[in-house]
């Protein structure tokens, strides 16, 4: 059973310095002591809650996002993991698998991991008006031809159902379980083929102003959908502002 879930901002050394200071700012949090034998791992540390938000640099590769699930027993969910068709990388205090569409993701131990999430951010514009926003959502980018294999997939691995959806979906979120910090959706690309990847979604009451924000910080708006906004964070890395409940996820 998961216990907790994690997402990772993945970077090479020069992705490292723009990732950290960015999302420290986006999402209100300061970091931890680095760790690992690189000092190459480190916890964005929210001032409320548990955190659920970490980041690692990385020798190869362009900035990206992965999953970490925590469990009790971490070779047996891993082992779970492969029976349902992820395929496992590489075995140490964690396991390194990834999904049957590709998708990288680790199964690590909980360690007493237990608390409320993160509530949601307050932030005040310079002309005094005031929103909420939320870090709270990784989104699985699936091409169309895996996406039936990779919906049943990641409901078998959380066992969170898929919510209602008309037959043709194209977003389909998982009822994630109860305190779990991360919701889960699925998004089936226009893409016929190629690799799932994913990337973070920001729920907020005031998309215009969330937008002005993380602008402010750096990012660059890519294109504006009629719910969501899609922007690129300094070090390259895609993700989306939703107009989504910050408090609850749903919208």
């Amino acid at each position: 059973m998961i216990v907790w879930t994690t997402a990772f901002l993945d970077g090479g050394a020069a992705a490292w310095p723009a990732t950290l200071d960015f999302w420290t700012r986006a999402t209100a949090t300061r970091l931890s002591a680095p760790r690992g034998p690189d000092d190459e791992f480190v916890t964005l540390l929210p001032d409320d809650g548990v955190a659920f938000l970490r980041a690692q640099r990385t020798t190869t590769g362009a900035p990206r996002v992965h999953l970490d699930v925590h469990v009790d027993d971490v070779r047996r969910a891993a082992d779970e993991a492969v029976a349902l068709g992820a395929r496992q990388v590489l075995s140490a205090r964690h396991v390194l698998l990834s999904s049957p569409g590709g998708l990288p993701f680790c199964v690590v131990a909980a360690d007493g991991i237990e608390g409320p999430r993160p509530a949601p951010r307050r932030w005040t514009a310079p002309d005094g008006r005031s929103h909420t926003s939320l870090l709270d959502q990784l989104a699985v980018d699936v091409p169309a031809d895996r996406w039936e294999p990779e919906v049943r997939f990641w409901q078998a691995l959380t066992g969170w159902a898929a919510r209602p959806h008309d037959p043709g979906a194209s977003l389909v979120p998982l009822v994630r379980g109860d305190g779990m910090p991360l919701r889960i959706l699925l998004q089936r690309l226009d893409e016929p083929t190629g690799a799932v990847r994913a990337h973070l979604d920001v729920a907020c009451d005031d998309r215009p102003a969330e937008t002005a924000r993380h602008v402010g910080l750096g990012a660059q708006v890519e294109r504006v959908r009629e719910r969501w906004t899609v922007l690129v964070d300094p070090a390259g890395r895609r993700y989306c502002l939703t107009d989504r409940d910050p408090a609850t996820g749903e919208g």
